[in-house]
């Protein structure tokens, strides 16, 4: 009997700090940066507020609700809602604000953003 093949976590890359951090499909972007010790900008987490609004610079996303709060034409654009979208595939995201969690507030579980 053969294994199933193994899944493949995707990698997002935040820009232009080079945070990387891995993001399974359980996980929203907001939710993965968190788990791995990359704060960005978050307020609502359900796609309305647009505080976490970045830019898609490669890779692709899915969305965990039929309609996040960015138009189609700003989807063209590139910009999505790390906090209701979930990557696809690898990805690289260009969020300049975009911070490790202070060493005071994250636990051992929140240290796996690597910085290249």
């Amino acid at each position: 009997m053969t294994a199933p093949p193994a899944i493949r976590v995707p990698i997002v890359c935040i820009e232009p700090q080079g945070y990387r951090f891995e993001a399974p499909a359980t996980l929203t972007l907001l939710e993965a940066a968190a788990s791995a010790g990359v704060r960005l900008p978050r307020s609502c987490r359900n796609g309305t507020c647009r505080t976490c609004l970045c830019k898609l610079v490669s890779g692709s996303v899915s969305y965990r609700i039929h309609w996040p709060g960015v138009s189609r034409e700003e989807q063209g654009e590139g910009w999505i809602l790390p906090c209701v979208a979930v990557a696809d595939t690898d990805l690289v995201i260009a969020a300049p604000d975009a911070e490790p969690v202070q060493a005071a507030h994250a636990s051992d579980s929140h240290r796996g953003a690597r910085r290249f």
